[in-house]
């Protein structure tokens, strides 16, 4: 697996002769290095969102109903232990196995994303003045939060296994199925319910601050997906004697396992029809979204004819440019590289 391990020095950090971190020659996969400068230049700060509005309406008895107010805690729940896994699992795990200079570098763009994102969760939290205990316990309190964890955790320890290397056809496989474990299912599902029900309350006008922060962390995890995909798809492509049939019966029933477990998640969180949503629009996005990602990868869409109810996100996820719903700032900014010397 060419792109996954190389003679690593570790001391020097020298992969067959070319530093782990070079620059100064043509990279080997642009695709990798054309997103860790997309990566860079998407830079953003929570602390730069005002959460006036947000903290107002929560403090106001008759601001928000107490569905919409679980909705907007199992999310934080969910999302700051979902953000701190992948974190671990890229600077504990899978930056060992991929080698690649390039892919490194967005790897480590990536982990502090992941930071970032766990930031915005946590200011989220403070300003409102919630029981940092009930948010960030939810996973073992709250079946469908903890299940998710669960599923990820055997894909967690093969990446971050000291004694867990590559070299044989069942751990280049081991690799590849915990890479798409967390790139198509973890990214690009398992977020899914709670992007669309966050986002669904700044379309409203409520919650606009932490609307606007989640669209922010849907359009890095956008990215995060679309390396991961290209990193799974340049893998199969270096090594197609892994791409067997049972390997691809394997991830459908493993995208099986995850769309049942993100729909449990979409019905604990929202037991009542709410914000003009209900679970059983979830149960037909979450298929769509399964389809998409097995497409991406090159396997066959698992649900055929799954529509999508929800179609103001792909416009969020696939424009390029747009302003954010709450018309405060471009989304797509790039911040500028301004230092003070005084």
């Amino acid at each position: 697996m060419s792109i996954s391990f190389a003679e690593l020095d570790p001391v020097s950090g020298v992969i067959n002769g070319r530093s782990a971190h070079s620059t100064s020659i043509r990279p080997q996969y642009q695709w990798a290095w054309d997103k860790y400068l997309q990566g860079c230049a998407n830079h953003w700060m929570p602390q730069e969102i005002s959460m006036a509005a947000d903290i107002a309406l929560w403090q106001d008895p008759q601001g928000l109903t107490e569905d919409e107010r679980q909705i907007i805690k199992r999310n934080l729940g969910f999302f700051a232990t979902a953000d701190s896994l992948a974190a671990n699992n890229i600077v504990l795990g899978t930056y060992r196995h991929i080698t690649s200079p390039e892919c490194r570098r967005y790897l480590l763009r990536q982990g502090f994303e992941e930071a970032l994102h766990t930031h915005a969760y946590q200011y989220i939290v403070e300003s409102l003045g919630l029981d940092e205990g009930e948010i960030f316990n939810m996973y073992h309190e709250v079946p469908s939060i903890h299940d998710k964890a669960a599923f990820l955790l055997p894909f967690i320890k093969t990446l971050t296994d000291s004694e867990f290397h590559t070299g044989t056809p069942e751990c280049d496989q081991r690799l590849l199925r915990s890479l798409i474990a967390f790139a198509c299912i973890m990214e690009g599902l398992f977020f899914y319910v709670g992007f669309v029900q966050v986002l669904a309350f700044g379309r409203r006008n409520k919650m606009v601050g932490a609307a606007e922060q989640y669209q922010y962390i849907l359009r890095d995890e956008s990215m995060h997906l679309n390396f991961g995909v290209d990193l799974i798809n340049q893998i199969k492509l270096e090594n197609p004697q892994l791409w067997t049939a049972a390997f691809r019966e394997d991830i459908h029933a493993l995208m099986r396992q995850a769309v049942e477990l993100e729909y449990r998640y979409a019905v604990d969180t929202m037991p009542r029809g709410v914000l003009g949503l209900n679970a059983g629009m979830f149960a037909e996005y979450l298929r769509y979204i399964a389809n998409r990602r097995c497409v991406q990868i090159g396997l066959a869409p698992l649900y055929p004819g799954a529509g999508n109810p929800f179609p103001w996100m792909s416009e969020l996820i696939d424009l390029k440019k747009e302003k954010n719903f709450f018309e405060s700032r471009v989304t797509e900014y790039q911040t500028g590289g301004v230092l003070s010397w005084e």
